[in-house]
């Protein structure tokens, strides 16, 4: 250690917030020739909560754990401190007779609370009943330089763990959020929930022979989905790449090539605004059957969805918001026209033109402009009046074909398609199709989204000639359903916002 650590660490932390006593009590550790930074391992043989769980079993036997300190209570030759590692909290007892004065005094006078501590000793129970650690050995494994904004814990008369103050502030907790899973359970618990939700999804998928696949990030043409993609440059190629904004054309490549089976969970990028549901950076699940058509993935997505909830909740209802949602039933089946109708009060026969279509649009107030197809008008009044509806778990059937370029038409009506979108708590939470597989109906249908995007739609669907060519060597008949991570996570642990349900959503730089 260099004589003058202490000039070097003033320089280090010049400007940076760091709390000057916490870097004197490092100092003053160093000096002594205790550095917690220099320890590179720690064997821990129990996490807190199998202690809690296991007490009958281990009790009286020699466990090593570590956390952060997250309490410390010292009264006279005696010190309580509590820490908090992934699985929860355990109560640590420390003697001064038993661990000596210099450990003992570390705790008086060099730990500071959010420092990470391994510790060994015998599991017993208290005088008041807490089950704890009986200290012999501790061992400071990192100094925490910045306080953190614990909050405490409480329990109520009814015997209701509560748990307040913390770092409250949305924009601190998404920007900060290493800090935000340190403090707020409620965080820590829903982003573990998602974690859920993805194992929850996978499971049921392999169970289902499904194989999962890995497909392209960067292509050459984003398609699969009508969004403007992020655009990006490959130096030794010389050539303008595309973040993907779907997985889908990749998948039915797959198709194509004979794996009957396959899905994804991946990021897609899209170069849009941002809300509450919308982040331009989110997860994607897409599943492909060869052979299955749309009521396949129906089947698929009630048991899926009803998997999940099992797997977080325990069963199949929860609450979100204050509204209760059973999955147990059979998921209802709407046409989007008849929940126009339903909702709305326009009749089928009114959205047959688009001047018949404008014309609806004009007597409810809304605006005309910018809807240049009947189909668009169609989406657009269902998001209006039907979606807000949807609370319980609801299969939206039968959408136009114009903003539907990749679903097979409905049988003896052209004008709609073989699709549906999933709808739960008012929010869309995927979208699936019978999958067109007649290449000649499919580059008729991009021939049409090309014309829209001559027109200056950035969100029509391109014309990608390498996918046709993959569909003109013949493409099983196929469902496919393409679900938001994201969005199933805001629901099913009852999130106010996506951010909420992403560990690192995308934010606007911070300023100085």
């Amino acid at each position: 250690m260099p004589e003058d650590y202490s000039t070097l660490t003033d320089l280090a932390a010049e400007g940076s917030g760091l709390d000057p006593v916490r870097r004197q009590k490092l100092a003053d550790l160093r000096e002594a020739g205790r550095d917690p930074f220099a320890h590179e391992r720690f064997e821990v043989t129990h996490h807190a909560a199998k202690i809690v769980a296991e007490f009958e079993a281990l009790d009286g036997q020699t466990v090593s754990a570590a956390g952060r300190i997250t309490s410390v209570r010292v009264q006279g030759k005696v010190a309580f401190l509590d820490i908090t590692d992934t699985t929860g909290r355990i109560q640590l007892y420390a003697r001064r007779d038993e661990v000596g004065d210099d450990l003992f005094d570390d705790i008086k006078h060099h730990t500071d609370l959010g420092d990470i501590l391994g510790v060994s000793g015998f599991v017993f129970r208290t005088q008041r009943g807490e089950i704890s650690i009986h200290v012999r050995e501790w061992t400071l494994l990192a100094k925490s330089l910045r306080p953190l904004p614990f909050g405490k814990e409480y329990e109520t008369d009814s015997g209701e763990e509560k748990h307040a103050g913390g770092l409250k502030d949305p924009e601190m907790r998404y920007r900060q959020r290493s800090v935000d899973l340190l403090v707020n359970r409620d965080s820590r618990e829903r982003l573990l929930g998602r974690m859920k939700i993805v194992r929850a999804m996978r499971d049921y998928l392999d169970t289902h022979d499904y194989l999962e696949v890995e497909t392209p990030v960067l292509q050459a043409m984003a398609g699969g989905a009508a969004a403007r993609p992020f655009l990006t440059h490959h130096n030794a190629l010389d050539t303008e790449l595309h973040l993907r904004i779907s997985l889908e054309l990749y998948l039915k490549r797959l198709i194509i090539g004979g794996l009957d089976r396959v899905y994804e969970i991946g990021r897609v990028f899209r170069n849009e605004g941002m809300s509450t549901r919308h982040n331009p950076e989110f997860t994607l699940m897409e599943v492909y059957a060869a052979y299955a058509n749309l009521d396949d993935m129906m089947a698929l997505v009630e048991g899926m969805f009803r998997h999940i909830c099992r797997a977080l909740h325990g069963q199949e209802n929860f609450s979100f918001q204050g509204q209760e949602i059973d999955l147990a039933p059979s998921f209802t089946r709407l046409p989007i026209l008849e929940g126009i109708r339903l909702n709305a009060g326009v009749a089928p026969e009114e959205l047959t033109t688009l001047e018949l279509a404008h014309a609806v649009l004009t007597r409810l107030g809304l605006p005309t402009e910018n809807e240049p197809t009947v189909g668009g008008i169609i989406e657009k009044l269902h998001e209006k009046f039907t979606q807000p509806t949807l609370i319980q778990p609801t299969f939206i059937t039968e959408f136009p074909a114009e903003t539907s370029p990749l679903a097979k038409k409905m049988p003896g009506n052209p004008a709609l398609t073989r699709r549906f979108e999933i709808y739960m708590a008012g929010a869309e939470l995927g979208n699936a199709f019978s999958e067109i597989n007649d290449p000649i109906d499919q580059r008729e249908r991009f021939a049409a989204q090309s014309d829209l995007r001559a027109g200056g739609d950035a969100e029509a669907h391109p014309m990608d000639e390498d996918f046709l060519r993959a569909m003109e060597y013949g493409m099983p008949p196929t469902g496919g359903f393409g679900g938001g991570v994201d969005r199933l996570a805001i629901i099913l642990t009852d999130a106010p916002s996506i951010r909420d349900v992403i560990l690192f959503p995308l934010l606007r730089p911070e300023r100085g």
